[in-house]
């Protein structure tokens, strides 16, 4: 019988559940990145990432003991779990909060396009995976669909982007699919709960300082009640949620397979401006909609096993 080739946690037939994940995970940080903007108004950005890491640290307390069959964090390990908090959870907040509010959801929408793509040249690069024609395809799909809702907002509202404002998210859709990649490593030697806490804990460290600085300066008692109750849900679905999603499902799916379903990232953060903040839905948006999830498809359809000799 031939042996097959590909490495562990590279499987073609990937569980559905680890697809569920990824979906649910990406799904999740669109949510919230939409709803962000509510947030934005609310706290200073480093106030508010500073909150959100405090909140889910106190959360995940449990999370951060070894498991029995765990092995002790390597220096490599630490090296990593650094890299992916300081990457995907500080400089792609910082990137995309600050991003968002001074550029215009056209470059937004066609810069976060970027994503799938991305992944796919960094998982070349660091991980040696060969990119599929399938997943090439899909790629293809989320940065059309992508675009077409670019296309439909522009049509609803003038560009006011910046040049600051795009190359802040250029920089987010880099720290996102080095996420993808580093975390990648970390899950064959961590469990998904683990590694979500120790990347927490390395975000509240980096964050504290500047938190700090902006909660001297602060009234907290401005604050809505609402509003908190928003911060509790972003603090638990930023840090929490989402990050232990994503470690369950990428442990057993490519980095550049994964990486096509962060297209729903700026989709889901689309469908929550048209449900819940008022925006108008466009024949081009409900099109994107579809070639996204076509490119979901491509992506994770089975592929067909070479017969055994």
């Amino acid at each position: 019988m031939a042996a097959d080739p590909r490495p562990p946690g590279h499987s073609a037939n990937a569980p559905w559940w680890a697809y569920a994940s990824l979906a649910g995970s990406m799904a999740l940080v669109g949510s919230y990145v939409g709803l962000s903007k509510l947030l934005v108004l609310a706290f200073p950005v480093f106030l508010l990432a500073w909150l959100r890491f405090g909140i889910a640290a106190i959360a995940m307390a449990h999370w951060v003991r070894r498991a029995a069959m765990e092995p002790p964090l390597s220096r490599r390990d630490r090296w990593l779990l650094f890299l992916e908090s300081f990457f995907g959870n500080f400089l792609f907040s910082v990137c995309m909060l600050y991003g968002v509010a001074l550029s215009s959801a056209l470059a937004a929408g066609v810069i976060m396009a970027a994503i799938p793509a991305m992944v796919a040249l960094l998982s070349w690069i660091g991980l040696r995976e060969r990119i599929a024609p399938r997943v090439t395809g899909g790629i293809a799909c989320a940065v059309a669909g992508i675009a077409l809702v670019s296309l439909g907002k522009h049509s609803a509202a003038g560009d006011g982007s910046s040049l600051l404002g795009n190359a802040l998210l250029l920089g987010a859709v880099f720290c996102e699919a080095l996420y993808v990649v580093i975390g990648k490593k970390l899950t064959g030697q961590l469990s998904a709960r683990r590694i979500s806490a120790l990347v927490n804990l390395w975000g509240l460290l980096i964050v504290t300082p500047f938190g700090l600085w902006q909660a001297l300066r602060f009234d907290f008692a401005s604050v809505a009640p609402g509003t908190w109750v928003l911060l509790l849900f972003y603090a638990l679905a930023a840090s929490m949620v989402t990050v232990w999603l994503w470690m369950t499902g990428l442990k057993h799916v490519s980095a550049s397979s994964a990486g096509v379903f962060t297209v729903l990232l700026p989709i889901s953060a689309a469908a929550v401006g048209v449900l819940l903040l008022g925006e108008h839905f466009s024949a081009a948006q409900l099109a994107a909609f579809a070639l996204a999830l076509a490119g979901v498809v491509l992506a994770t359809w089975p592929a067909q096993r070479p017969v055994a000799s």
